[in-house]
């Protein structure tokens, strides 16, 4: 069962293990969870692809299926029972094309096909649908319903050249056990904390992390760690993203505020809207497995593939609904961002003092030592906790740099993507700017609203570093996660700058070195300019309701 949602009316029966060929003649395996007796008008045949196995999209597969879907659930190659190797994203576009035909000749085929499935089942849809649409469109999919995920997966292990350990190390060691078959350590982990990841967190080079955590090495983190530069073959070949606008069927898409994938699922969005086709978005206040979203997901979906391939009513209000933080309620929006979200520009002084009054000169200092990592507090993860917390204790720390407003007079609604301007000098070759905007409560909570980080000085970021002026100084933009969130009045606007958020993300060892082989590490000093002339800053998207 599904949180929140009643079953459909239908019974189903379950095929289980049919066998479907890939053009090389590997077969993989899928079920066939189908409606029993006549459902009019036809619905379409949904096929959701994805390595977890049975367990992982039953639940889902079946609810579909009682609505009055047929679905085909296929496994990936090389796991639960496929053949092949599983080479993650590797070979997901050629096996599912090869499967969309295959559907489409089969007898329990409905005469339309749509695909449906949260993260990874979210990229095998991008790797098809856009090829598909292109080269083969009488076998491309008729409708996508993606859930918390993106077509580039290279671009979140990688996230502006910081390498997303928690993420990246956490799934390796999940699909590990998954493929022993080890499910009482998998339960486990969700529980309470590994005491294998968090040995192989703190691994220097990066490069035996997955050893630690599995005891033995896994090739695709092994190329992960290897190949820093998104334009490297290893990546460009597994990205979808250049292919989004090439998707002319209807796309649904839902997402939380808290999500891993969140600022680029929004911005393949942004691709679709440009293309004239913007998709029906739904934004609530989830991180990427939270059970809440479970239920709007299926429901929304269902009523989207009635809409569009069974001639249902249109059920939604307005194209995008999004969940105000902060204010605690949905809002039913034209487009995201919502039109009239302006840049405002908010100076960081050398007092603390976050304004848009221009500052008047001066330096933030502080230490940052890989040894000591400036720890994570939060933020989007793998796991269930990925919502707001108390940054209160946090910020105390000697190297986190903090900045904030005064008590606003009236409330203030932020939508879409802050960017940090901040002019910074380090002492090593290289370094992160880690950015979190917080809001700070009258009691004294500092709870978090959104974050971003950049590194610079590494292989992978040289040839898009800013230029140091002549004082040392270079002017790094952050982008942070987008947001939808109510300052409220008498609240603050906080904003931390640090360089780190361990294990979060990997820490900087400072040297500059490829982080596959980077082992030693060097305490930096780091420096925010408050000079007038090029001020530190952050560009708040304000929004009036």
């Amino acid at each position: 069962m599904i949180k929140g949602v009643v079953p459909g009316p239908y019974d189903i029966t379950v095929r289980k293990d049919l066998r479907v060929p890939m053009d090389d003649g590997t077969e993989l395996l899928a079920d066939l969870i189908a409606p029993v007796g006549e459902v009019q008008p036809p619905l379409p045949t949904i096929v959701m692809r994805g390595p977890y196995g049975r367990r992982a999209t039953d639940t889902q597969a079946r609810a579909l299926a009682r609505e009055g879907f047929t679905v085909l659930a296929q496994r990936c190659r090389g796991t639960w029972g496929s053949a092949g190797v599983f080479h993650p994203q590797v070979d997901e576009q050629r096996d599912g094309i090869a499967t969309h035909r295959w559907v489409r000749r089969q007898p329990w085929f409905t005469g339309s096909v749509a695909t449906y499935g949260p993260s990874y089942l979210g990229y095998t849809q991008w790797a098809v649908a856009g090829r598909m649409q292109r080269e083969d469109p009488a076998n491309a999919p008729d409708a996508l319903c993606l859930i918390t995920t993106m077509p580039d997966f290279g671009a979140i292990t990688w996230d502006n050249g910081a390498f997303s350990l928690r993420n990246a190390l956490g799934w390796t060691q999940m699909m590990d056990r998954m493929a022993k078959r080890r499910f009482l350590p998998l339960i486990l982990a969700v529980l309470r904390p590994d005491p294998k990841l968090t040995e192989a967190f703190d691994m220097l080079p990066l490069s035996t992390g997955d050893t630690a955590a599995t005891d033995g090495e896994v090739d695709w983190y092994q190329d992960w760690v290897a190949h820093e530069q998104l334009t490297d073959e290893y990546w460009t070949r597994q990205s979808h993203t250049a292919s989004v606008p090439d998707v002319t069927a209807p796309v649904y898409m839902i997402t939380g505020w808290y999500d891993i994938f969140l600022p680029w699922q929004l911005r393949n969005h942004a691709q679709l809207a440009a293309a004239g086709r913007p998709p029906r978005l739904t934004i609530g206040p989830w991180g990427h497995v939270s059970a809440g979203m479970g239920g709007p997901a299926l429901s929304e979906s269902v009523a989207f593939l009635r809409e569009h391939l069974a001639n249902g009513p249109d059920t939604r209000v307005a194209p995008v609904r999004a969940f105000l933080t902060g204010a605690e309620q949905w809002h039913d929006l034209p487009e995201w961002p919502p039109a009239g979200a302006t840049a405002q520009p908010w100076h960081l002084h050398g007092s603390g003092l976050l304004s848009q009054a221009a500052p008047d000169g001066g330096v933030t200092r502080y230490t940052y030592d890989p040894d000591d990592p400036t720890p994570a507090v939060g933020g989007p993860s793998l796991q269930p906790n990925s919502g707001p917390l108390d940054n209160a204790a946090h910020e105390r720390r000697d190297d986190v740099a903090v900045f904030r407003t005064e008590a606003l007079d009236t409330a203030t609604v932020l939508a879409g993507e802050p960017v940090a301007r901040i002019r910074f000098r380090s002492s090593q070759p290289s370094a992160d700017l880690f950015v979190r905007i917080c809001d700070v409560h009258p009691d004294g909570r500092s709870m978090t609203v959104c974050d971003g980080i950049r590194r610079i000085g590494s292989v992978a970021t040289t040839a898009t570093d800013p230029e140091p002026d002549d004082e040392g100084f270079r002017e790094v933009e952050v982008r942070l996660w987008p947001t939808f969130h109510r300052f409220a009045a008498g609240h603050r606007i906080g904003v931390q700058i640090s360089s780190g958020a361990h294990p979060r993300y990997a820490r900087n060892p400072g040297t500059g070195e490829p982080a596959a082989v980077a082992a030693t590490t060097r305490r930096a000093e780091q420096e925010i300019s408050h000079a007038t002339a090029i001020a530190s800053r952050i560009d708040l998207p304000v929004w009036q309701p």
